[in-house]
């Protein structure tokens, strides 16, 4: 199949809306950062607590404090413009309460109607059906041009649904492609095959949310876009979306981490929720898009965080080579460290 790239690029940032009332709504209050963990912890979907986020090992809820500096990390610092570039967070305000910037997700009615649908990318994607309905949440909403991302959880069933380029219609919905993923497995995709982003791997475990930062605890890692990547991936991503071949590009897969020398504790309790949370668990490259952009939830972001994440240097970051932690190419589980 071609090669599937985000139409994000450096375009605006795309927006959406979070339907889970549980996900904004009771947040306990602020808490200190605990120590690190030294364990990989499960962290579990807002709005449907019974389900976990992926297994406690897998690999995006495994920290990488302790992993080697990969040998390309400088290579690849510079093709995405480190020097020269602050992070920048793909969610926040947008100027209509109703529209945050973000991906949204919802958490359906166990009982919601089951659509099939059309894919692009059909020899890649898993057939369904899908819970997909009119009124599920797109990103960058129903009349965007962007990704259109829509995402559902089935909380009986811990079933992770999620569509690229998703259109509804009544008389027959279609998606560019999709991957179904079941919560408590730790299954990756077939290699070679994309999901509803070009790296081939879940988009929900790696959003920010403002629940998690709120909580003081945040126990996975975020998903990042860079502009041009290598024809390659690695360990857990199972798909490429490359403009040529080239060592010095940062394949799909690779995974960034806040050096453990940042200056932390000179941002706010908040922000140091999320620096930390690079430093232990880093950014993984998903998607084709703007170098250093990282994903969140679309929800009730402070614009007071959003700026000031802004302000962190990209060159404070350094790839690690996590292929220690691989214990099989077919399984997101982790080795323990």
């Amino acid at each position: 199949m071609p090669a599937r790239t985000s139409l994000r690029g450096s375009a605006p940032r795309s927006f959406g809306v979070l339907t889970v009332a549980a996900a904004l709504a009771g947040f306990a209050a602020p808490t200190a950062m605990a120590s690190p963990p030294s364990a990989a912890h499960a962290t579990t979907v807002p709005g449907a607590a019974n389900c976990p986020m992926f297994p406690a090992n897998n690999v995006w809820n495994t920290g990488v404090s302790a992993l080697p500096v990969d040998a390309h990390s400088a290579q690849w610092l510079a093709a995405m413009s480190s020097a020269s570039t602050d992070l920048h967070p793909d969610f926040g305000p947008s100027g209509d309460p109703a529209l945050p910037y973000g991906i949204p997700y919802t958490v359906v009615s166990p009982g919601q109607r089951l659509v099939r649908l059309s894919f692009q990318y059909a020899s890649e994607s898993d057939p369904g059906p899908y819970p997909f309905s009119a009124t599920t949440p797109i990103e960058g909403g129903a009349s965007s041009g962007g990704d259109r991302h829509a995402i559902m959880v089935n909380p009986r069933t811990c079933t992770l649904y999620e569509l690229y380029d998703a259109r509804y219609s009544p008389s027959g919905s279609t998606a560019g492609s999709e991957a179904i993923w079941h919560l408590r497995s730790n299954a990756l995709r077939p290699a070679g095959w994309t999901s509803a982003d070009a790296a081939g791997l879940p988009i929900l475990p790696g959003l920010l949310s403002y629940e998690e930062v709120r909580s003081g605890r945040v126990e996975h890692a975020i998903r990042m876009t860079a502009e041009v990547t290598d024809t390659s991936y690695l360990w857990p991503a199972r798909h490429e979306a490359g403009a040529r071949a080239d060592p010095a590009l940062p394949p799909m897969g690779a995974r960034f981490r806040l050096a453990a020398s940042f200056p932390v504790a000179h941002y706010s309790r908040l922000a140091r929720v999320v620096l930390r949370t690079m430093q232990r668990y880093g950014l993984i490259v998903a998607d084709n898009g703007s170098n250093w952009y990282f994903q969140g939830v679309a929800e009730a972001w402070p614009l007071s965080l959003v700026d000031e994440l802004k302000s962190i240097p990209a060159s404070a970051f350094q790839a690690v080579d996590e292929s220690s932690l691989e214990i099989s190419a077919n399984s997101g589980a982790a080795r323990k460290r």
